[in-house]
């Protein structure tokens, strides 16, 4: 791996960059531009140019159909494209393979115009027929369903009526619509695979996408190396390629930032931020959360039927034991300390930078931090302290629970230990035990309570269909979505409810009304939503989009527009006067281009929702 100080060198000897190419754009009323490829940067005696980011999170399946985890839904939004994408600025939606869309009258038919200039990396078009095919393999086949399978449980049908027109006909109006968050396949590679449950998309590199990087090379837990594709419909990224190389130690991601040998690295601690905030050639970002930090409290975990399997504390099947339990957990405490006040403690399921979805408790309704509450509670319950202080339930079973928390982030380990520290003072014994992956835990039964977390959308669809009752396993060792084997039919109720409402406002009232039961539940227990805390090599990447733009983060984003718009140091020049001008003309900038689109986007995305008023709904203000 070459220093950050020999690749500086590089990019000031003067590395071209890729040229922008952007066609296709009269349905977001952009005329199409392009510009010419300059092969100064990927001829034969150049060595490519790199951006390396330092990761710890294992690859759970490089296959669409199958993967949950951010870093692979993450590769997965950089290598395919979807029908739509999210303003990096608004987070509102703008054409991506589908560059327009209308609907019917009665909201239950879609039509969707399909890009003409999107091709495949093998060199064939993406048609309608790749759009048609992904959707109906997921409506056929469960193990096509295991990730994404609740965009598509309400449709009736899905068919190409022409190369570039695809129509999805629904059983009932759906919100998402405007946000059916699904890797688009090429029919022509994927048809050839005969189980899609065991497929893991691993097999053949490069891996053939759609979207702005290919994946050439992946060695497990080593390295993941993705290729600019050149021929990408919105132009090629700056970079050559992009690295994600595994450490799984915190520390040593910094200190390999610091050596040059990785040029970004996202979840630092307070610590980390700070520490690296006066570093040379280093710049630090810090961005609201839209990842909430959470414990899942085993309720019995069991199969879709009721049979119960695993070895889960049956205490914490007792409501009662769980609100006792969260009663010691001290939120404010949390995140002034593990996360040095940066992040904000709070109780509710959507971050509050979602704001038109995001719910609190009021405080008659909240369960606050109150050791005398959680004392009372087990008192009047039956759950006697016993000789060492640990409450004993009926069946004489302490109240002594795993606590198995990612080994991996510190905040996780520090907030653990300051939790078992004030549920010891309620009669309850957490004992804490770091684990390098909570996974097989879940997988099996065999917890008691886990750390957890997820990255949510602007639009809260996915994150809440994780906890229906639909997302429990049918069989033992069968594939699942739950995250906390919750089930309660007026979640499920109220989610099927919010999916077919289509007026934002009404929408966002039952979104809040399933926070509401998630946290009287006590089940999946969020503690808030940490800042995301950044650092990148200044030196080596002059410039990217964050999302929201600006103030954003760069990893996790809903797209792929940092990595994407991504400028070497030494290639400043070459757009134009750059995303930061202040000369009024970004017609070589990408974050120029990308608000372009943007806008232009707001117009068609504008006369959509127009129409759908006057039909006596909205559309969704979506992903």
């Amino acid at each position: 791996m070459a220093t950050s100080a020999s690749r500086a060198r590089r990019f000031a000897a003067g590395l071209a960059a890729a040229g922008l190419t952007l066609s296709g754009l009269a349905a977001a009323g952009l005329p199409a531009a392009t510009a010419a490829t300059d092969d100064a940067g990927s001829g034969d005696d150049a060595e490519p140019t790199s951006l390396t980011i330092a990761v710890a999170q294992e690859v759970d399946s490089l296959s669409p159909f199958i993967a949950v985890r951010l870093i692979t839904t993450n590769m997965h939004r950089w290598m395919y494209d979807f029908l739509t994408n999210y303003d990096p600025e608004t987070g509102e939606t703008i054409p991506a393979l589908a560059e327009s869309w209308d609907t019917s009258d009665d909201g239950l038919t879609w039509t969707y115009h399909i890009r003409e200039d999107a091709t495949w990396t093998d060199g064939e078009p993406v048609t309608a027929e790749d759009v048609a095919w992904t959707f109906t393999t997921m409506m056929t086949d469960p193990a096509a369903a295991e990730a994404n399978g609740n965009f598509v449980e309400n449709f009736a049908s899905v068919t190409a009526t022409d190369e570039y027109t695809v129509e999805i006909v629904l059983d009932e109006p759906q919100v998402t619509m405007l946000a059916l968050d699904v890797p688009i396949l090429p029919e022509h590679i994927w048809s050839q695979v005969s189980d899609f449950g065991a497929f893991n998309n691993d097999t053949d590199f490069p891996i053939v996408g759609s979207g702005p990087f290919i994946l050439t090379d992946y060695q497990p837990n080593v390295s993941i190396t993705l290729e600019a594709n050149p021929d990408y419909w919105r132009g090629a990224p700056k970079f050559d390629q992009l690295i994600l190389r595994y450490i799984d130690d915190p520390d040593a991601q910094v200190e390999a930032l610091r050596s040059g040998e990785v040029d970004f690295v996202f979840g630092l601690t307070p610590a980390q931020y700070e520490a690296l905030q006066n570093e040379e050639d280093i710049t630090v970002n810090a961005a609201q959360g839209k990842r909430f930090q959470a414990i899942t409290l085993n309720p019995g975990a069991r199969l879709q039927d009721g049979t119960p399997f695993g070895d889960g504390h049956p205490a914490l099947q007792d409501p009662v034991v769980r609100e006792a339990l969260v009663h010691t957990i001290d939120r404010d405490a949390i995140y002034e300390v593990a996360y040095g006040g940066l992040g904000e403690a709070n109780g509710g399921y959507i971050p509050s930078r979602y704001d038109t979805y995001h719910w609190e408790p009021s405080e008659d309704e909240e369960i606050g931090f109150d050791i005398d509450a959680a004392n009372r509670l087990l008192d009047e319950a039956g759950y006697a302290p016993g000789g060492d202080g640990i409450r004993v339930g009926p069946d004489g079973r302490p109240l002594s629970f795993r606590f198995n928390v990612h080994g991996d982030n510190p905040q996780y380990v520090q907030a653990a230990e300051m939790m078992a520290e004030w549920a010891r003072e309620a009669g309850i014994e957490l004992v804490v035990e770091p684990v390098s992956e909570v996974g097989s835990l879940l997988d099996e039964g065999t917890y008691d309570i886990l750390t957890t977390g997820w990255n949510v959308n602007p639009d809260p669809n996915y994150v809440l269909s994780i906890n229906l009752c639909s997302g429990l396993p049918t069989e033992l060792g069968g594939p699942y979505l739950s995250d906390a084997y919750y089930c309660n039919e007026e979640y499920d109720r109220l989610y099927a409810e919010q999916l077919s409402e289509l007026d934002v406002d009404a929408r966002a009232e039952i979104v809040k009304e399933m926070q509401r039961v998630l946290y009287e539940d006590n089940i999946f227990v969020v503690w808030g939503y940490a800042d995301a805390l950044e650092a990148y090599r200044s030196d080596v990447i002059a410039e990217m989009t964050p999302q929201p733009d600006p103030g954003g983060n760069y990893y996790g984003q809903d797209g792929y527009w940092s990595w994407w718009s991504a400028v070497p140091v030494g290639e400043e020049d070459d757009t134009a006067g750059g995303s930061g001008s202040d000369d009024g003309d970004d017609s070589g900038s990408n974050t120029g281009l990308i608000v372009g689109i943007a806008a232009a986007a707001v117009v068609v995305l504008a006369l959509v929702l127009l129409l759908l008023r006057r039909r006596g709904t909205t559309a969704d203000d979506r992903e």
